[in-house]
């Protein structure tokens, strides 16, 4: 809308601007002034020969001189108003003004609708921007990003950026370049080594390399809860021939899983390959969930207990399923609960004396969940 205001503003700017000086009434001329001065000299120096006041050759220098005067006015005065501003001259002035406020105001639109694109919907400046670089091809952004880095290779960020694309592009060589400079650039650290041994597995076909392990086992060093890192280094163990080693490694990464997480089907597919038994993934089902979804805040929270009491009371008749004593031990936590959690892993201990790797199972979920001391 406002532009179309600052159309119509400049079309009577160009209206006014071409009409006002056709429309302007003629200015009377002044002239003849100096004429009719000159005739009166004239008649006076006739009127003092006359008189005798002045000699016959003075009369006649001075007839010469005003002559002179008037011959000379006589050339520079200007045309009679009455031949600039001639009938004829005024009806042409007359139609030019018509002609001017017709054209000027419909002439362009009906240009633009006959060659132009009206009928394409109106769209910010902003958003033509955007569109015409969401065109652009991600060749060519990766290119732009590399004749960057080329001119400015110790840039940690740019090698940061470009790294995960040329993972996604199968660029793998470039990836392990590209995390490479991360590190020595941005700092070590757990996930940029994960990301390292990553980019090296990918390279080498999805074997666990050597080099690979150890930015791995680098990056668990930093971080014992490096999902990443701790996947591979189960995925190495299987490539090694160690399956029992790959198998508990994967299943302390189920355990100590928070809710919802989106890798937890990929390691338990990881796992069901390896021979391992599923893992259930702790809290509710999903029917107990959508029952949840539907209660106000403090009755969701009775059911969640009231499950969470019938599973004890279960585990207490049957005290062999650790699946049920690590689902317990993290129930409690998310209720906030760490005494009652602390207490349920101590009976989970008790109950699987007898089963030193379900006892480490449930250290580690302690651990994981900081429940320790």
């Amino acid at each position: 809308m406002i532009l179309w205001c600052i159309f119509a503003l400049m079309t009577a700017a160009a209206i006014f601007a071409v009409a006002w000086p056709l429309g302007r009434r003629p200015r009377k001329i002044v002239g003849g002034s100096d004429l009719v001065v000159y005739k009166d000299q004239l008649q006076e120096i006739d009127r003092d020969r006359a008189a005798g006041l002045i000699g016959e050759a003075e009369a006649e220098t001075a007839r010469l001189e005003v002559s002179r005067r008037l011959l000379a006015a006589a050339d520079t005065q200007p045309p009679s108003a009455p031949a600039m501003f001639s009938p004829p001259m005024l009806r042409r002035r007359r139609a030019a003004a018509i002609a001017a406020l017709i054209i000027l105001p419909f002439g362009p639109p009906s240009l633009y609708v006959a060659l132009g694109s009206p009928n394409i919907p109106w769209e910010p400046a902003f958003a033509r921007v955007n569109t015409s670089q969401g065109r652009e091809s991600i060749g060519s952004l990766v290119s732009k990003v590399e004749a960057h880095l080329a001119s400015n290779p110790n840039d940690g960020s740019g090698w940061e950026v470009i790294a995960p694309v040329y993972m996604r592009l199968g660029r793998f060589d470039d990836a392990v370049t590209a995390r490479k400079k991360t590190l020595a650039l941005n700092g070590d650290n757990a996930t940029r080594q994960a990301d390292l041994g990553e980019a090296l597995t990918a390279a080498a076909d999805g074997v666990v390399t050597a080099d690979a392990k150890a930015a791995f086992e680098h990056a668990v060093a930093r971080d014992p809860h490096e999902v990443k890192a701790r996947y591979f280094l189960g995925l190495a163990a299987e490539q090694d021939g160690n399956i029992e080693q790959a198998i508990t490694i994967w299943r302390s990464l189920l355990v100590g899983a928070p809710a919802g997480a989106p890798w937890i089907k990929f390691v338990g597919d990881a796992l069901a390959r390896a021979g391992g038994e599923q893992v259930s993934a702790p809290g509710p089902s999903t029917d107990d969930v959508a029952a949840a979804a539907d209660m106000g805040d403090e009755a969701r929270r009775d059911m969640i207990r009231g499950m969470v009491s019938r599973l004890a009371g279960r585990l207490r008749d049957n005290g062999a399923d650790v699946e049920g004593w690590l689902r317990l031990v993290r129930a409690y936590t998310v209720l906030g609960d760490r005494d009652k959690a602390r207490n349920a892993a101590a009976d989970a201990k008790r109950a699987l004396v007898d089963h030193p790797d379900e006892i480490k199972r449930i250290d580690e979920l302690v651990k994981g969940l900081g429940l320790e001391g």
